[in-house]
């Protein structure tokens, strides 16, 4: 028994499904729909369907979340190439979740948090697609019927010609790390409450500072990295590691966006001490 069929035979499918097409629309019931003539027993979550229209870098930021829920199969349609010869392409991670999507950066974030890329497939088989493909909508036609598919315990391999991993689209942003007690870094999300979200992991940050410690932000603000917001007074900004894996910047009960002028994009250069 193959590890597809095994995984298949174990558990009940888990599929989500994440979109810029915003939430309530008819496209994200579509796309639920195609899972289900292919799979029916497929348990389906609406993961995201908030981010922005063709932001691939808050689209990787929101999917890069799935790797704090069980293994399953993910699809990520924010695409902008739609009907271009941009690649539509399964990624198998060594965690054993699938990624499934354009080539166009969205995935690659996600696939890191999920321990790394095991193997990637270009779609062109048509059996796994659903008949007459809109060329503005794969979300439904293509990526939702291979990720059922892949549910159902098809290999990947059937899915199409295997791709060069070192030729799919390099992620929306890089991976910041530690140089000689610097961290130059960049804002790649900022919320509601104007918390600043970085390109940072939280295991990398916390392997050179400890919780307790202070990091500097431009050239007189110092933050304490902290566990939770009430670690400092009402009004204080701080560092912390937020709910998906990075690092946040974050000021207890306001603003740091609007407190520090601060746009997502901006180039950020964090001190020891």
């Amino acid at each position: 028994m193959s590890r597809f069929e095994k995984m298949r035979k174990e558990s009940v499918p888990l599929i989500t499904l994440s979109s810029d097409f915003g939430p309530g629309n008819i496209g994200c019931g579509a796309m639920e729909a195609a899972v289900f003539e292919i799979c029916p027993e497929a348990k389906v979550i609406h993961w995201c369907h908030t981010t922005h229209g063709f932001d691939i870098k808050g689209g990787a930021r929101n999917l890069e979340g799935v790797y704090k829920i069980s293994v399953g199969f993910h699809v990520g349609v924010v695409d902008p190439g739609v009907g271009t010869k941009r690649r539509g392409i399964a990624i198998e991670t060594k965690r054993g979740d699938f990624l499934i999507g354009p080539d166009n950066g969205l995935l690659r974030p996600a696939a890191e948090f999920l321990e790394g890329i095991v193997g990637a497939w270009e779609l062109t088989h048509a059996n796994y697609h659903r008949k007459n493909i809109s060329p503005i909508f794969h979300g439904r036609d293509i990526f939702a019927p291979v990720a059922a598919h892949l549910a159902n315990g098809v290999a990947p391999k059937e899915l199409g010609p295997t791709i060069d991993v070192q030729t799919l689209v390099a992620s929306p942003y890089p991976e910041a790390t530690w140089k000689n007690g610097e961290l130059e870094c960049e804002v790649i999300h900022i919320n509601e409450n104007g918390s600043c979200f970085l390109n940072v992991r939280a295991e990398e940050f916390k392997k050179a500072i400890r919780f307790g410690k202070k990091v500097s932000y431009s050239t007189c603000y110092h933050m304490l990295f902290s566990k939770t917001f009430g670690e400092v007074p009402k009004g204080d900004p701080l560092i912390l590691p937020d709910d998906f894996g990075r690092i946040e910047l974050a000021i207890n009960q306001g603003s740091f966006a609007l407190a520090f002028g601060i746009k997502r994009g901006d180039k950020l250069l964090l001190k020891k001490g």
